[in-house]
């Protein structure tokens, strides 16, 4: 069934043009597709926006979300952090220094290894990574808006379906 002409959006356009070249395709999974990479890019716009209103790029973010979800006292090793971030430990030190530069993070010695340091959030680290998902869950809650909460689990749902088949298949 179609869906009423003031329902359409950009995808129901795009698939009503190549359904007559490509006739064996799938377009309720081509408006899936398309529709989940739409949400995707406008996801990643209005993170890009939220990191430069705390001042922060998306790599620092990472390290800092990262030390965050570590959970207090929030540190990790250089290594850790790099393994995760799939970086080289060159990369990992240059983030670092910057991180740290901006009072971000500290450096200390580990204490199980006087030859290593640990990364520890600095509380003005914490407080702008906390700042930077709060203002992102806020842009994100637009989102949701537009679904009730029946309608958010039932989606919330499906997609994790789709994600665990994913996730099966080794994709």
């Amino acid at each position: 069934m179609a869906p009423h002409p003031d329902a359409r959006d950009h995808v129901d356009a795009f698939l009503d043009r190549i359904e007559l070249l490509f006739p064996d395709l799938d377009l309720e999974i081509e408006g899936i597709v398309d529709r989940i990479g739409g949400i995707n890019r406008r996801i990643k716009r209005m993170l890009d926006e939220t990191l430069a209103e705390v001042g922060l790029d998306t790599a620092e973010y990472r390290v800092l979300s990262a030390l965050s979800q570590a959970g207090p006292p929030f540190r990790s090793t250089p290594g850790r952090l790099a393994k995760r971030m799939d970086l080289s430990s060159g990369a990992m030190t240059n983030r670092l220094d910057r991180l740290e530069e901006a009072d971000l993070i500290r450096r200390l010695p580990d204490p199980a290894d006087r030859r290593s340091v640990v990364v520890e959030l600095t509380d003005h680290g914490h407080e702008t990574i906390k700042k930077a998902v709060g203002v992102q869950a806020q842009k994100e809650a637009l989102m949701g808006a537009a679904l009730s909460p029946r309608e958010q689990k039932q989606l919330n749902g499906l997609l994790r379906k789709v994600m665990l088949e994913l996730e099966r298949r080794g994709r």
